[in-house]
């Protein structure tokens, strides 16, 4: 019986897709880049079973799509699209804070403190940056206590990892990002849901202006602009 040769496979096919899934989220797989199983596997060194497992998962995640004569590639997302994830990111992060004024822990408000001073000290480390200010948004979303909050918004994660590196790697955005977040704590130290929303809305809207940013400055899309 040749069931254990699959069983080996099904690990390497979630190896493949988290490994595919971080080159997407720090652009080392760009928008529109091929996704050949017998590159991938060479490279991943594993075989093309999990590799078109983890492809076909991409597929239903939204991330990748088939090109006729070109096969699989990264999803490209345009401009309008962009402007629509982020419009859809304020409604639920402004929601989320407002109701986590309301149910957060003193434990949780504490953590998100704790997160923002690590991210005062982490300055000028892109990666770090943002996996704390992941971390950051994440406790806001588990303080809300609303599942189907948080079910939303890690579909629309998902999509975001088609827009590439953080914003948290412009020179600037990380300061003012921690300062939103310092007012946001305020909100939600005091209690005040209609500050706390106010606080997030003002904070997503100038990351949305940042993406924007550097949405322009990708070289494929000035010849739209």
């Amino acid at each position: 019986m040749k069931v254990s040769g699959k069983r080996n496979e099904i690990p390497h096919g979630e190896d493949a897709y988290q490994r595919l899934i971080g080159e997407i989220r720090s652009g080392a797989l760009k928008p529109g880049d091929r996704l050949l199983e017998i590159d991938l596997a060479d490279r991943l060194g594993i075989s093309r079973t999990p590799v078109r497992e983890a492809i076909r998962r991409l597929e239903a995640d939204g991330l990748v799509v088939h090109v006729p004569r070109a096969g699989a590639a990264v999803r490209d997302l345009d401009y309008s699209e962009v402007a629509e994830l982020y419009e859809m990111r304020v409604v639920l992060e402004a929601m989320a804070a407002r109701l986590a004024a309301r149910t957060a822990s003193d434990i949780e408000l504490g953590e998100m403190a704790a997160i923002n001073d690590a991210m005062i000290a982490a300055q000028g480390d892109g990666a770090e940056l943002y996996e704390l200010n992941r971390q950051f948004h994440r406790v806001i979303f588990d303080a809300a206590r609303n599942r189907y909050l948080t079910h939303s918004m890690r579909a629309l994660q998902k999509t975001m990892l088609l827009l590439g590196p953080s914003t948290m790697e412009e020179t600037g955005r990380a300061a003012e990002a921690v300062s939103e977040h310092a007012q946001l704590l305020k909100a939600l130290n005091g209690r005040d849901e209609a500050r706390a929303e106010a606080a997030m809305r003002t904070h997503m809207i100038a990351a949305h202006r940042s993406r924007l940013r550097q949405w322009r400055q990708r070289p494929h899309e000035l010849g739209e602009e």
